[in-house]
């Protein structure tokens, strides 16, 4: 039986309390029988992977690689998967520079079939990096089964540092916060933006986010928003906002059920 995390409150009394609890309940989600089972598969086989073709033809693996990336749900686009890890990172023109989720240019980067002779999966140290990042990321889509809201805070924590910490200008790393379906709606929630803030150009999006972050957070440079203490603050607002917006949604659904009822309750008097 796939392991459940236990979450027993919502929004940032829930996040707490998974924070107090992550390391024991991470820990029992790899010990779980069908993670086992994956990790060891993953190890034995992994080194004998030379080419990205060999990668996606198995289904186990692919799913293991894509899943260390947060794109689980490419798992049967194979042949796009193919080309972006033959194309590879160096090439500018290759496709996963191409593309505004950056996911898939850590996916090529990581294996290195398109950019070095020997790709990555022969180092000793691979089926390790790759596994640690599967299994956070698994982690993470236990708990947004339970909690999506959560399971966005706990991307917040990782990608946000990580961002912050690449040789980028900051004006580089809010192109790609936006480009990242995850980091975008948490800034979006968190910052109290519309929803259709998205449909405007890409230079007037980073600007709306900038100016707003500076005004909120007091900075705009994603290094000091991923601060430890601005870092907190970022998630306890998303998390308080999209708790509000859930209760709205649904009063509101509630309302016009009621409403619905009542308009149906009094049609039946009239002909009666």
């Amino acid at each position: 039986m796939t392991y459940q995390p236990v979450v027993p409150f919502s929004g940032f009394a829930g996040w707490r309390f998974l924070s107090r609890t992550m390391e024991t309940q991470q820990a029992a989600f790899a010990a779980s029988t069908e993670n086992q089972r994956l990790d060891a598969y993953f190890r034995e086989t992994i080194g004998q992977i030379d080419t990205a073709k060999a990668l996606v033809d198995d289904r186990r693996l692919l799913g293991v690689a894509l899943g260390a990336f947060g794109l689980d749900a490419d798992v049967d686009n194979k042949y796009f998967i193919r080309k972006v890890l033959e194309e590879g990172s160096l090439d500018r023109t290759a496709l996963a520079n191409k593309l505004s989720d950056k996911s898939y240019l850590a996916l090529t980067t990581a294996f290195g079939f398109g950019d070095y002779s020997v790709p990555r999966t022969k180092l000793s140290t691979f089926a390790d990096e790759i596994l640690t990042k599967f299994q956070t990321r698994e982690f993470e889509v236990a708990v947004g089964n339970v909690d999506n809201d959560l399971r966005m805070a706990m991307s917040l924590q990782r990608d946000l540092p990580e961002l912050a910490a690449k040789d980028m200008s900051e004006t580089a790393k809010w192109y790609t916060i936006i480009g990242s379906p995850s980091l975008s709606r948490v800034f979006q929630t968190a910052l109290n933006l519309p929803p259709s803030v998205g449909a405007l150009d890409v230079d007037q999006q980073r600007e709306i986010y900038m100016s707003k972050a500076q005004r909120v957070y007091g900075t705009a440079d994603p290094a000091e928003l991923s601060r430890p203490e601005t870092l907190e603050v970022l998630t306890r607002d998303y998390l308080l906002r999209a708790q509000l917006s859930s209760m709205i949604s649904v009063s509101s659904q509630n309302v016009a059920l009621s409403l619905l009822q009542n308009a149906g309750a009094q049609r039946l008097s009239l002909r009666l």
